[in-house]
């Protein structure tokens, strides 16, 4: 990459390629801890290579970057970011600014409706608000609050439309979000309290929720499944080991690609696939360097792009891989 980066959101464009924005770089610590930058790059398959485009205005960590429906990139909040958001225009490679949020966010989540809008949920310091941002006036308006005040949870978009928002800092709870009426409703409880952890829409319409911190802030090696029919969660096989700041990524085929930081006993650089259909999940080869904090895109052509995090000794990683799944596309 041109920038070391920690922590930096990655979204697959129309045309192929990734932008990255923002994330810690290599440099002091401020006063009021880690600042993010403002700094952002495309990684471009076709030539296997990154390249410079508009920087923010805002320095942005712990930040969320959410595709529009117009091909836009909304990027919200974060650090120092506070309420300002921004638009990415691929077609000219620009940033310009849009309606600030209502309630300055990180550590937040921010998902695509059905209709197009998004809907910015929680944050630090545990906060409970929740609002929507409309594409077609740039602007932000607050929406029901959610049952539970959040932050570090995750925020998943159901095929129904309805949110599925689980966990968080000491939670176990999780609840829906209907965009038809603008409410909440409380729904079942996961077994143990997750933040960290990550949440992916399978195939079948269910969400895997694997990995994350406990309430006493140690890593989880466990995975349940949640069933919008239902509205329950049942247990699913246990990761290899347990797992926090890492990454999980939908294959083509299916099957769900686990990559990054383990707790005690296993190294940084372990992958596992996770296949619904059999419920297990199994070693795949490790990533050529230990990482966290990193990002993971699946790219058009089927290989998963890893991209920044931090390695072993803290270092701020340039360094990207590709992960090529078994009957894979053959690359360089």
């Amino acid at each position: 990459m041109l920038h070391g980066r920690s922590g930096p959101t990655a979204t697959l464009l129309r045309d192929g390629t990734v932008l990255a924005v923002g994330g810690q770089e290599p440099g002091p610590v401020g006063y009021l801890g880690p600042q993010g930058s403002a700094t952002t790059e495309l990684y471009d398959p076709s030539r296997g290579a990154w390249l410079a485009t508009g920087t923010m205005a805002k320095g942005r960590l712990m930040h969320s970057a959410t595709l529009l429906s117009n091909g836009q990139v909304l990027v919200a909040g974060g650090v120092p970011g506070g309420t300002s958001a921004e638009l990415y225009d691929p077609k000219t490679g620009t940033w310009t600014a849009t309606g600030a949020m209502r309630q300055a966010r990180f550590r937040h989540t921010a998902t695509n409706l059905l209709d197009g809008r998004v809907l910015a949920t929680g944050g630090c310091c545990i906060d409970g608000s929740a609002e929507v941002y409309d594409p077609d006036t740039g602007s932000w308006s607050q929406a029901s609050p959610m049952t539970t005040p959040r932050s570090d949870h995750t925020a998943t978009l159901l095929n129904d439309g309805r949110i599925l928002v689980a966990g968080g800092l000491r939670l176990a709870s999780a609840e829906l979000y209907d965009p038809d009426t603008g409410t909440w409703t409380t729904t079942g409880t996961m077994s143990a309290p997750r933040s960290f952890h990550v949440a992916t829409l399978l195939q079948d319409g269910s969400v895997l929720v694997e990995g994350g911190q406990d309430a006493t802030g140690q890593a989880l090696a466990s995975a349940e499944r949640f069933d919008p029919r239902t509205g329950s969660w049942t247990a699913a096989d246990t990761m290899s080991a347990a797992r926090i700041f890492h990454s999980a990524t939908l294959l083509p085929d299916g099957t769900v690609l686990v990559v990054g930081r383990q707790g005690t006993g296993d190294s940084g650089a372990s992958a596992e696939l996770y296949d619904p259909t059999t419920g297990t999940w199994s070693r795949t080869a490790p990533m050529i360097w230990p990482r966290d904090f990193h990002s993971s895109t699946l790219l058009e052509d089927g290989t998963v792009l890893i991209a920044g995090g931090q390695g072993d000794d803290a270092e701020f990683l340039l360094m990207a891989e590709l992960y090529r799944p078994a009957g894979g596309p053959d690359r360089p």
